[in-house]
């Protein structure tokens, strides 16, 4: 007999209340996102803080232009994460509805769509700051790793985003109808909880790689190392993941049961491998120009 974990009792709301008619809930979903942000926040003043971390003893920035940043990157991670979701996920669907492009609270947001927002929103205020950008960019990296492990968390605990079925030991029911739709399996349907592993590799494995390499080795004094290492290691984990990891829904058919974005004759790549390619050499070049220029 396979041994099948059974999903956790937790709901995805903290708690809610009803007022004027309206009820408001203080989901977990939300609550990472505040969490990894603030975590973020003190790790980048942290940072900021121990002049020797940097190149000349100087950081790239003050403290009130780190807070002035934090607006600009949390409106990249909302328009660019949503608009990312839209374009690389459901284009034709919110072509046809383009009212509900806005609807954020209802899901659907994309980490890469979000990376190239914060990326955009990054760009525009160094320039207008005359700061220095890829500076920058290692200083923001640096503090994004806690936000991506609460919020692969908060993923499991909504039972979304769940990997391929699976027979391992640590195999998860999740409860939902989708969850359970597998045609292949008979009784309960197992699946990976992939959302956990992406929250051990993206989140907390590298956040802690980022941490020891920017106070232990020096790594903020030479630019694009730490951002490099991002990209490199985010990419990577993903594009590993991606291959037990249940596909959107749109992408699956009778004749693409693994739900390939791009293939040919039956080998190919997933939606999220495929934007993760980039990230990856982008990354490596970061980190080869870095070392050049160390």
């Amino acid at each position: 007999m396979i041994a099948i974990l059974t999903f956790p009792d937790l709901s995805p709301e903290i708690f809610s209340i009803d007022l004027f008619g309206m009820t408001l809930a203080l989901r977990w979903y939300a609550l990472a996102y505040i969490v990894g942000i603030l975590i973020g926040w003190r790790i980048v003043v942290r940072a900021i803080s121990r002049p020797e971390l940097w190149r000349n003893d100087t950081p790239v920035m003050t403290r009130q232009q780190v807070e002035d940043l934090l607006f600009w990157v949390i409106l990249g991670v909302i328009l660019g994460g949503r608009l990312g979701y839209v374009l690389f996920y459901q284009p034709a669907y919110y072509l046809q509805n383009p009212g509900e492009i806005l609807r954020v609270w209802e899901g659907g947001m994309s980490f890469h769509g979000g990376a190239i927002g914060v990326i955009l929103a990054g760009l525009i205020f160094t320039l207008r700051k005359r700061i220095n950008t890829i500076s920058t960019g290692d200083m923001v990296c640096l503090g994004l790793a806690p936000g991506l492990f609460l919020g692969r968390l908060a993923n499991f605990i909504n039972a979304e985003l769940w990997g391929r079925p699976t027979d391992l030991p640590w195999g998860v029911a999740f409860p939902t109808v989708a969850a359970q739709n597998c045609p292949d399996v008979a009784g309960i349907c197992a699946r990976h909880p992939s959302q956990l592993y992406e929250a051990l590799l993206e989140g907390l494995i590298l956040g802690a790689l980022l941490i020891y390499m920017a106070w232990r080795r020096g790594a903020l004094k030479y630019e694009g190392l730490i951002g490099g290492t991002f990209l490199t290691g985010y990419g990577l984990a993903r594009f590993v993941v991606e291959f037990v990891r249940q596909p959107d829904a749109q992408f699956v058919s009778p004749g693409n049961r693994l739900g390939l974005a791009w293939h040919v004759g039956g080998w190919g790549l997933t939606m999220g491998q495929l934007l993760s390619l980039p990230m990856i050499a982008i990354g490596i070049y970061f980190i080869a120009r870095a070392n050049r220029n160390g």
